[in-house]
C-alpha cells in the first residue's frame, strides 16, 4: 500500500500545505532591475530638475541637439574627488562641445535629504558653463529608470556617459563598474565627432 503526502498530513497541516501552494504559485513574478540603455536603444525619457527648479527633459532636449548625459556619483555621503576632476575637465572643453552643437547635461544623484545643498556644493569653484546642464536626481529615480543604481555602503550611481542624438537613440555607452574608467571629453567629443 502507497502512502501520500496527503494521507499523513493532519487536516490542519494539509490546510497550511495548501495555503502555501496557492501562495506561491500567486506570487507576483521577481522584478528585474532595469537594465542600462545600451547603443541602438532608444534613451529612456526623464525629466529632472536643476538646482533652481526648473524642469529639464531629455525629450526636450534632443530634439533641439544631441545630448552628452553624464552620469556623476553624486553625494554617496562626501563629494566624489573623481567626479569633480571629470567635470572640471569636462568644463575646461566647454567651447569644444559647445562647437559641435551639443548639449552637456550633467546628473548629480542622491539621497533627498540636502540633495541640493550638497550639489551646490559641488560647484562651488567650478567655473560652470553657461550652456552646461546640472540636474539632481533625489532618491534615484532616474538613476534606478536607467539601471544605474549602484546599490551598496557609500555608493550611488554607477559613473556613466551616454550620447543621445536626434531621433532618442542611444549612439555611445559606457557604464564604468568602479569609481575610475570615465569617459573624458576628449572621448565623448570623439564619439560626437564619430556621429557625422
Amino acid at each position: 500500500m502507497k502512502t501520500s503526502l496527503v494521507d499523513i498530513l493532519t487536516p490542519d497541516r494539509r490546510i497550511i500545505a495548501a495555503l502555501v501552494a496557492c501562495f506561491a504559485f500567486a506570487a507576483p513574478p521577481v522584478l528585474r532591475a532595469a537594465a542600462a540603455p545600451q547603443v541602438g536603444d532608444a534613451a529612456p525619457n526623464f525629466t529632472l530638475r536643476t538646482l533652481d527648479d526648473k524642469p529639464v527633459e531629455l525629450r526636450a532636449l534632443v530634439a533641439k541637439r544631441p545630448v552628452v548625459l553624464v552620469v556623476l556619483r553624486g553625494w554617496p555621503g562626501y563629494q566624489c574627488p573623481i567626479c569633480s576632476r571629470q567635470v572640471n575637465e569636462y568644463v575646461t572643453k566647454a567651447a569644444e562641445f559647445a562647437a559641435k552643437n551639443v548639449q552637456v547635461l550633467m546628473v548629480y544623484p542622491g539621497p533627498a535629504d540636502q540633495l541640493k545643498a550638497h550639489a551646490r556644493e559641488f560647484l562651488a569653484n567650478k567655473d560652470w558653463p553657461a550652456d552646461f546642464l546640472y540636474v539632481i536626481d533625489p532618491e534615484y529615480a532616474f538613476t534606478n529608470a536607467y539601471g544605474l543604481r549602484w546599490d551598496a555602503p557609500k555608493e550611488t550611481a554607477y559613473p556613466s556617459t551616454f550620447i543621445i542624438d536626434r531621433e532618442g537613440q542611444v549612439k555611445f555607452a559606457h557604464v564604468s563598474k568602479t569609481h575610475g574608467n570615465r569617459v573624458d571629453s576628449a572621448a565623448a567629443i570623439a564619439a560626437i565627432e564619430s556621429l557625422k
